[in-house]
């Protein structure tokens, strides 16, 4: 079971959604998720079962973590049932709710708690004890509206870039994007990856990613028509980059049985 929730209206430029996916594992078998390279980053917390890292994965074993936008992917590990409840950040909250750099995170998966001291345990153990989601809903809802209100929130060049590089699906050019909000290329990059955590090239590679990522499913196309369709110059461009962010050669995703896409078939 995957389902998402929609932020309140008050946390729709922090919030791309809240999400929860549960499953049952057969017994005695493992199951095996691989995360993406992604744009944005992800409170998570494990309210059932816990997951181990595999490769070079870790912070995975804790039961709240913020997973931060990563350049790289990841592979984990559980041998039971689970249920994760999830709240989809853009990058640009780090800064804006918490104050902080979300270069200083980029491919970490800190504890909640160190992350974010007394309160992050607090939230931990109120979101792994409530009842429902949507409870878990509300409850994250409040917390984060809560944080929205300490600091002055001011809309900048770097976090108009982010939503414009996200809006277009990586189909922007970064130069023409620095000119769009007035600053020099350099004075674009540096602030572009305090708020986004990666450079606007890498950032915009990894959002183009994505949207190849979202065409699992369609039977219909052939690799190169989703290559050509995504942005890329040929087709072992996109395997190149494919296989950098995931892990797989594209044809073992789209049309082999790749790992931990259960979700992506709810």
């Amino acid at each position: 079971m995957f389902l998402t929730f929609p932020p309140p209206p008050q946390l729709s430029g922090y919030v791309r959604m809240f999400w929860v996916f549960e499953y049952d594992v057969p017994k005695g078998e493992p199951y095996i998720y691989r995360s993406m390279a992604d744009g944005c980053a992800e409170m998570v917390f494990h309210y059932k079962g816990r997951f181990t890292g595999l490769d070079k994965a870790k912070g995975c074993d804790h039961l709240a973590i913020l997973h931060a936008q990563s350049s790289t992917h990841s592979r984990f590990i559980t041998h039971g049932s689970f249920g994760i409840f999830g709240v989809y950040l853009y990058p640009t909250a780090l800064p804006l709710l918490f104050g902080l750099s979300s270069s200083s995170f980029s491919n970490q998966m800190p504890e909640l708690p160190a992350f974010l001291g007394r309160e992050g345990s607090m939230i931990q153990e109120q979101v792994l004890m409530a009842g429902s989601h949507e409870e878990r809903v509300r409850l994250l809802s409040r917390f984060l509206i809560r944080l929205t209100r300490r600091r002055k929130q001011e809309v900048n060049a770097a976090h108009i870039a982010v939503e414009r590089i996200i809006e277009t699906e990586g189909q922007i050019n970064v130069q023409q994007l620095a000119s769009e909000v007035s600053l020099s290329t350099r004075q674009f990059e540096r602030r572009f990856k305090e708020f986004s955590g990666f450079t606007p090239k890498l950032y915009t590679r990894i959002i183009r990613f994505h949207r190849a990522l979202s065409a699992y499913g369609d039977s219909q196309r052939s690799l190169t028509e989703i290559a050509y369709d995504c942005g890329y110059y040929d087709q072992s461009h996109f395997i190149h980059e494919f296989r950098e962010f995931s892990g797989y050669h594209p044809r073992q995703y789209f049309f082999g049985r790749p790992e931990g896409i259960e979700y992506r078939e709810s």
